[in-house]
């Protein structure tokens, strides 16, 4: 599929940041944007983070896009205020590194729950799983995605388009998704 990112690479960025315990979150968001763009210099967007909602499987949180084709994509997710909801079920797989705060989730089968914070190991979410998931209170996260990108939008936006009638969300999300990939696939990234 034409994966150029290594979800251990990525851990390894967050982990740096993360340990830096004089950092604010802002701060850390930088150091990690500097970061992926060291290791991928033509693949990550360092310009200034245009923070956009999200509401998907009754979750709403912000994202910023770093990286978006139509095999991977690199988000910072979170919310200052905490979140809950269904996960949806890809065909992609999704890693999620902790900046801040924590991620509680179960996985489909699961009577116990799963706990991630920053400085610990990386939650995946294999391709065709789902989970329920909440981030409870302030929570911070770079997102990693590979496999089929554009199957995923639906699910991505329809609570967008169907719950909270927000289309002017809908039409920066895919505006600034459909940037990033017409320059990956210049750049002959699928």
């Amino acid at each position: 599929m034409g994966y150029i990112f290594d979800p251990d690479e990525l851990n390894e960025i967050v982990l740096s940041a993360v340990r830096k315990k004089s950092l604010d979150l802002e701060s850390k968001f930088d150091f990690i944007t500097k970061e992926l763009k060291d290791r991928y210099p033509d693949h990550i967007d360092d310009g200034p983070r245009d923070w956009i909602f999200n509401n998907a499987g009754g979750a709403m949180g912000q994202l910023h896009l770093l990286h978006a084709s139509l095999s991977e994509y690199v988000i910072f997710f979170g919310t200052p205020i905490g979140t809950e909801g269904h996960s949806g079920r890809y065909g992609a797989s999704v890693y999620d590194f902790m900046i801040r705060g924590e991620l509680v989730l179960y996985k489909e089968g699961n009577t116990e729950r799963e706990s991630y914070v920053p400085g610990k190991p990386y939650m995946v979410l294999h391709d065709g799983d789902v989970k329920g998931y909440r981030i409870p209170e302030d929570g911070w996260m770079l997102e990693y995605a590979r496999g089929p990108i554009p199957a995923m939008l639906p699910f991505g936006l329809a609570d967008t388009v169907f719950s909270t009638l927000d289309l002017r969300t809908f039409g920066r999300t895919f505006k600034r998704y459909g940037e990033l990939v017409v320059k990956e696939l210049r750049q002959g990234k699928i």
